[in-house]
């Protein structure tokens, strides 16, 4: 895809660092008044008034966290900025700044990193937040993308893993298991392209599934919807590497328990459908498949009422006390001891 013959290619050496840098962050204006400055100096400047301010960073790798023969390249800017703008809201707060370094081989040229930082602009523009800075450099092993999200939180209303209480209702935000399928369905539909360059994948019935993968979106909306409720979660965190992985940290973290409903757990119809299709067991992809990008957090029970009925969040369970474990309850009300599978970001297997 980006080695098109037929596409205009011009080199990065034509620009130079700072020439690349102005060329490609040319069109992000500042919109928080908290960015001082910006881009075009030795350091971003940020103001820090009364709020607290949250920093996260994520690597992604080609060949490791990303495979371009079916991830598009805006889709790829895109996607890199959302992830670790989940990981400021799973904190309850608010992303407002980014830095962008990337390193790439000789293979990119200038066209590949416009498309690049299409996406990276269009997330910037949909979550309203500023690109401040960043580096590029030379790779010899294709493209590598380091993201790092600054946002700020209120002293009062930061929220940590590591204080959920026994008792307190486990809550999950939409729905998951998608983007494990989505990347599965792909992975299938490019061996098919490697036996038969002539196939045309048809993705109509996993449509859902596939962007899920390729485009997912972080969850600002929950922190303003449980604010606008009057709820503040007592433990959250953002499910990146799978459910059971993330249940696992809020318990360890706070020395507690849970039992996690299997009957509770929300799929798509799609997502129930491809297990179907592929033979797979749908609990065990919702509980270990990851990307999802949800936040899972605990509410005090007396906060049930508050977000009783919502159509973005499903109570899955509750938290108990540390002795009994953490367990998955069957559907046969049978209890299993829930173990981490998910993705592991020092291992492709």
């Amino acid at each position: 895809m980006i080695e098109d013959k037929n596409q205009s290619r011009t080199k990065l050496s034509e620009l130079g660092e700072f020439g690349l840098i102005n060329h490609l962050t040319q069109n992000f204006k500042i919109k928080n008044s908290t960015t001082i400055k910006g881009v075009g100096d030795d350091a971003a400047v940020i103001e820090n008034k009364e709020n607290q301010i949250l920093v996260t960073t994520d690597l992604l790798i080609e060949g490791v966290h990303f495979d371009l023969s079916y991830m598009p390249l805006k889709h790829l800017g895109y996607k890199a900025v959302v992830v670790n703008l989940s990981d400021v809201y799973a904190m309850n707060g608010n992303a407002t700044q980014i830095t962008v370094s990337i390193a790439v081989s000789n293979r990119f040229p200038l066209e590949a990193l416009e498309e690049l930082y299409d996406g990276i602009y269009t997330a910037c523009k949909t979550y309203n937040i500023d690109l401040v800075g960043g580096d590029t450099s030379t790779s010899t092993k294709g493209m590598l993308i380091s993201i790092t999200a600054i946002g700020e939180v209120k002293k009062e209303d930061v929220v940590y893993r590591n204080t959920a209480k026994p008792n307190d209702l486990l809550v999950i935000t939409g729905d998951i298991g998608a983007a494990y399928l989505g990347l599965q369905v792909l992975e299938r539909e490019k061996r098919v392209f490697e036996v038969n360059p002539n196939s045309q994948p048809d993705l109509t019935n996993y449509s859902y599934l596939v962007e899920r993968q390729l485009k997912p979106e972080a969850r600002k909306d929950i922190v303003k919807l449980l604010s606008d409720l009057g709820v503040k979660p007592t433990a959250m965190i953002d499910i990146s590497d799978g459910l059971s992985s993330e249940i696992l940290h809020i318990c360890t973290q706070s020395k507690v328990g849970c039992n996690v409903y299997e009957e509770k757990i929300p799929l798509d119809q799609q997502v129930i459908s491809t297990c179907e299709e592929f033979d797979l067991n749908s609990t065990t992809i919702a509980l270990s498949g990851g990307e999802d990008y949800e936040l899972l957090f605990t509410i005090a029970q007396e906060d049930f009422p508050k977000i009783k009925g919502n159509p973005h969040l499903t109570v899955i369970g509750h938290m108990t006390d540390e002795s009994i474990g953490a367990n998955l309850v069957t559907r046969a009300g049978q209890q299993i001891k829930l173990t981490a599978q998910g993705w592991n970001a020092l291992s492709k297997d």
